[in-house]
């Protein structure tokens, strides 16, 4: 759906001239499972995001319609609660952000549509928020700081879709710029813009198109693993708050001995930390093959030591692993289905997914889905129309 389209859809529901925004989805080139344990990581905004166009209403009511799933929202501002629709509980957890913070909002209407795929790991739900959050600061025009959004943003993500995730997605999904790869720092929240030069090559991202029920379970497992390295650390070095402040000695020496489990848990994220930073390293100095390699290594992490692959992403993974064409490729995301990220020569591309896809049909009995991804900006306003402040005769 292009703007002029969106436009028009939400002039034929809510007769009135909205304001469009739009904020990306996200890739994570590396750095995974280090953001709760206040690591580093390096995602990028991707050209592939989710639409809303908003407008003011002189009432209280809250009125949304999301595209995706042709239904519609009804409620208010003065009584922001959870809903049983779960893509406007993105929205409302966002409008009860503002609201905490004591910032003013006006009842309004938004439609939302995205083409982010839906369940592919992108985050497509730190978008959702992020549109939505970066919409009602311009709506209303608050003055609200880039990082209050994302932050507001992950706070929806934790309260009203019940996702304990780091910062991450919504960081990358406000402050993207196109041709860069950010080096976030979890903890700190300082970040980095790193040229992400792919001459010759593209991102290529496979998307296994399953998502195994012990994603949330395992997800909880890990980060209680986390933690509970990190108090056996911290007993004996009492300034250690997170993962990131561990050596691979102190694990060696305060956490193996306890639980060998625990251990491998926690090694594999401290030695994703360092990883990241080497990453940096190599596309600071053009060398993508090192940036490749790496990302294989991590790959081998998240399957063999973090134990949260599967059989269908290690196929992918295995698929591509030894071709000249692709310099690295490895799972992205928390796990156990979504996709795999790769870097592929632009000439091999169509042939490797027509190859790949095949073979995956042929193991698993599913489709492959493919997406050529490039890098994208943050959150923006696409065409700025003004603040509509008109009753409303929506038709609904």
């Amino acid at each position: 759906m292009e703007p002029l389209q969106l436009k028009q859809a939400f002039k034929e529901i809510f007769d009135t001239e909205p304001m469009l925004v739009k904020s990306p989805g996200r890739i994570n080139i590396i750095g995974e499972h280090t953001d709760y344990n206040g690591g580093l990581v390096m995602p990028a905004a991707i050209n592939k995001a989710v639409y809303v166009a908003i407008s003011k209403r002189e009432d209280s009511k809250i009125h949304l319609f999301s595209e995706s799933y042709q239904e519609k929202y009804i409620g208010n501002i003065n009584d922001v609660k959870k809903s049983d629709k779960a893509w406007a509980n993105y929205i409302l957890g966002v409008v009860d952000g503002f609201l905490k913070r004591n910032l003013s909002v006006a009842g309004f209407n938004l439609y939302i549509y995205g083409d982010v795929p839906l369940g592919a790991g992108l985050s497509s739900s730190a978008a959702i928020e992020c549109a939505t959050a970066f919409a009602l600061a311009q709506l209303n025009e608050l003055s609200v700081a880039s990082m209050d959004l994302a932050l507001i943003a992950q706070k929806a993500e934790h309260e009203f879709a019940g996702v304990n995730c780091g910062i991450m997605d919504q960081f990358a999904s406000v402050f993207g710029k196109e041709n860069y790869a950010m080096m976030l720092d979890c903890r700190s929240l300082a970040h980095e813009y790193i040229p992400l030069k792919l001459d010759g090559y593209k991102l290529v991202l496979l998307n296994t198109n399953v998502k195994h029920s012990l994603s949330d379970s395992a997800y909880n497992d890990r980060r209680a693993q986390c933690e509970q390295g990190v108090a056996w650390v911290k007993a004996y070095h009492p300034a250690v708050e997170f993962l990131r402040d561990v050596s691979e000695e102190m694990l060696l020496t305060h956490v193996q001995p306890k639980n060998n489990e625990t251990y491998t848990k926690c090694s594999f994220v401290v030695a994703e930390i360092e990883r990241v930073k080497k990453a940096a390293k190599a596309l600071k100095e053009g060398d993508l093959k090192a940036l490749g390699h790496l990302m294989f290594e991590t790959h081998e992490g998240l399957s063999k030591a973090y134990e949260v692959s599967c059989k269908e992403l290690d196929f992918l993974v295995d698929q591509v692993k030894g071709l000249d064409d692709v310099l690295g490729a490895r799972m992205m995301g928390g796990g156990f289905g979504g996709c795999t990220i790769n870097i592929v020569k632009d000439e091999a591309i169509e042939g490797l997914i027509e190859t790949v896809s095949k073979a995956y049909q042929e193991q698993f009995g599913l489709s492959l889905s493919a997406y050529v991804v490039q890098t994208g900006n943050g959150s923006q306003t696409i065409e700025p129309t003004g603040i509509v402040s008109t009753l409303q005769h929506s038709n609904f």
